[in-house]
């Protein structure tokens, strides 16, 4: 990307992702699909699959229901979500402090991710994670429609979809190695920085607005 424009150094728009970026949901999913199995009667690995989190969850469904069993049992999941996945879920480290950097340069929040918008919105609100704007059910490439649409400058994720979602949009991709793809993944998928989680984010987008930002956190990862 070239130069930012002052008005964006002073003021951007920074597009987090949810699960394993500024949440722990593994607790809760794996107690989700838990208590989905004994529903359905379908044995379902959780332990194996909150390895994976990021892509649509109708995929991972794929790998344990029928084709033409998975709309009805996403319905089903997504239904039972609040009552296992909300409670359990943490904020992981530096979470409330990166939405809180971005306000203090005066710049706006979104959260753009593959969840349920729904169930995003619960996360938050439970967790005390206030972002100006939240979008669901985008994955990967798709997420370029809601970081265009809001002019996010940085978009923030663990996975490489989140990569390929803040190069379409154009936005400066900044990785945090605190999901299922590691730090050299996340940098052969052309992110612009990799952190190893959001502790280290704050410092690099205070280095941001001045140009310095990529270095100092490319030193550092």
């Amino acid at each position: 990307m070239g130069p930012m424009a002052s008005t964006t150094r002073t003021a951007p728009t920074v597009g987090f992702d949810l699960d394993m970026t500024l949440i722990d949901s593994r607790p809760g999913i794996r107690a989700c699909y838990l208590a989905l199995s004994e529903r359905t009667g379908t044995y379902v690995d959780a332990d194996l699959a909150v390895t994976r989190l990021g892509p649509p969850l109708v995929e991972e469904l794929a790998n344990w229901f029928p084709a033409e069993e998975i709309a009805a049992t996403a319905d089903l999941y997504r239904e039972m979500y609040p009552s296992y996945a909300i409670g359990p879920t943490l904020a992981l480290p530096g979470a409330r402090e990166a939405v809180a950097a971005v306000r203090a340069a005066g710049g706006r929040t979104l959260v753009v991710t593959a969840k349920y918008e729904p169930n995003a919105k619960l996360h938050l609100a439970h967790l005390g994670i206030e972002p100006d704007a939240v979008v669901g059910n985008l994955w990967a490439e798709q997420k370029a429609v809601a970081l265009r649409e809001h002019g996010a400058d940085v978009y923030v994720g663990d996975h490489v979809g989140d990569v390929r979602g803040a190069r379409a949009a154009g936005a400066r991709s900044v990785a945090v190695a605190s999901g299922p793809c590691g730090a050299e993944e996340l940098r052969a998928a052309g992110a612009d920085v990799v952190l190893a989680d959001l502790t280290q984010f704050p410092e690099w987008l205070a280095g941001f607005g001045d140009g310095e930002g990529d270095g100092a956190a490319a030193a550092r990862a």
